[in-house]
């Protein structure tokens, strides 16, 4: 199982020094949620293809529910206000957070965060065809990117002239040194 981290999921803006640069950025990201998908199919498979949930058809009536369910809901954008793990009522509300303690529980919320990192794999792929559309048009080497990027995906670039940017510079650091040599 690969482990989550927080600061995947950050508003930031970086600085770019190319347009390749960005789409080998928003290319990495994209090989890290796809191993993400694939280890949470892989682990979503197993639990489906356990044989005490099978056994249970009420159990497999629901999961089969609950991916219509989310698949519907990933391709619509999801509706403002709903509930995290709103599809069964196994789920308890405990302040801000929503505790199970059943395989159907799991089930779910590995459901949806499969339908979750497709639509980020999606949204990564289009920011990628993009930037490599900007890419042909050939906007210079004179050119810093400055890519505002939200939950992982570029959504907005201001390009600046590095002259502009080295000119807005306050403080830099200019050294000479010599070195005495005995002979």
């Amino acid at each position: 199982m690969l482990v989550w981290s927080l600061n995947e999921f950050l508003t930031e803006i970086r600085t770019f020094y190319s347009l390749k640069e960005i789409r080998e950025s928003v290319e990495e990201e994209m090989n890290h949620y796809r191993m993400l998908l694939e280890d949470y199919s892989q682990w979503l498979g197993t639990l489906l293809r356990n044989p005490e949930s099978s056994k249970n058809q009420e159990w497999v009536k629901k999961t089969a529910e609950l991916q219509k369910v989310l698949k519907v809901r990933s391709r619509k954008g999801g509706k403002k206000g709903e509930k995290k793990f709103g599809a069964s009522s196994e789920w308890v509300q405990f302040k801000d957070l929503m505790l199970c303690s059943g395989d159907f529980g799991e089930a779910e919320m590995l459901f949806e965060a499969v339908e979750q990192l497709k639509d980020k794999i999606d949204r990564l792929e289009k920011a990628k065809n993009s930037v490599g559309d900007l890419e042909r048009y050939g906007l210079g080497k004179d050119v810093l990117y400055i890519t505002y990027i939200h939950d992982g995906v570029p959504e907005k670039i201001v390009f600046k002239l590095k002259k502009e940017a080295e000119e807005g510079e306050k403080f830099k650091f200019l050294a000479d040194f010599s070195i005495a040599t005995q002979t």
